[in-house]
């Protein structure tokens, strides 16, 4: 058993929370058991994560996108009513952590997918969103055929990946943003970069990769998010001793 603020602290002390400016607040968000025993870890605290978490036994819930967005309404919806509603009834705790959580060095989202890649994450700044550096750049000493490449990408997200093929035929250095982060490719182009992993493309990505020679791949949102948080309830169930279970609640974005 562990209690509610030493795993926060830890979480917020680890992520470095107050590094990052965001798009809503990271740690905790929503207060309940002082005492855990169990947590839940998933990628967005919607209705369905909630609910199962209670469902398992859970006292607290870490997602990596949480309940509040700047972009949201101040008044609460219905939806979010709700969402809270199943919190506050079963004193369940919410947290979340979102670009601290890309940005991590050792368990972020984006160093775990270039290394499921078969790739090693280097020191260049990359992907750079609200003034802080969050993605990826990572290289292969011998490079990958640009068609195993693209065979790791589905193998590590479980899902067909949007690609646009117009880079090498052998891939030997990558950049990698999760998420939402295909504006990012023009920085890609830019450091000549072979490939380009991010969730979710855009209009213009098609174009931009074509010109720019580079290998884009759109392997979907929730897919390519699901490694930093599942390792983060892990490192966290390690040092205090808790149950931890990561809740899939995939999403085809």
């Amino acid at each position: 058993m562990a209690t509610r603020d030493e795993i926060i602290d830890f979480c917020d002390s680890l992520l470095e929370i107050g590094s990052f400016t965001d798009y809503g607040p990271n740690g905790l968000q929503v207060p309940g058991a002082e005492e855990v025993t169990k947590i839940a870890s998933g990628v967005s605290a919607h209705r369905e994560l909630l609910q199962r978490a209670v469902d398992a036994g859970a006292q607290l819930v870490i997602a990596h996108h949480g309940l509040f967005w700047d972009f949201h309404p101040r008044a609460l919806t219905p939806a979010m009513a709700e969402r809270l509603r199943i919190a506050l009834t079963n004193d369940l705790s919410v947290a979340g952590y979102h670009l601290p959580l890309d940005a991590h060095r050792e368990i972020g989202n984006n160093v775990l997918l270039a290394r499921a890649l078969g790739f090693e994450p280097t020191d260049e700044p990359f992907g750079v969103v609200k003034g802080a550096p969050i993605g990826c750049v990572a290289s292969h000493p011998k490079g990958v055929d640009a068609a195993e490449f693209a065979r790791r990408v589905r193998d590590v997200t479980d899902r067909e990946p949007l690609h646009f093929d117009f880079g090498p035929r052998r891939v030997r250095r990558i950049g990698v943003v999760t998420g939402a982060g295909n504006s990012e490719i023009h920085a890609a182009v830019a450091l000549g970069l072979d490939a380009f992993v991010t969730g979710e493309p855009a209009e213009h990505v098609m174009a931009d990769a074509r010109e720019g020679g580079i290998h884009f791949f759109a392997a979907g949102h929730y897919a390519t998010e699901t490694l930093g948080i599942r390792r983060l309830g892990e490192l966290v169930a390690e040092r205090f001793g808790v149950e931890h279970e990561f809740i899939a609640v995939p999403n085809p974005v």
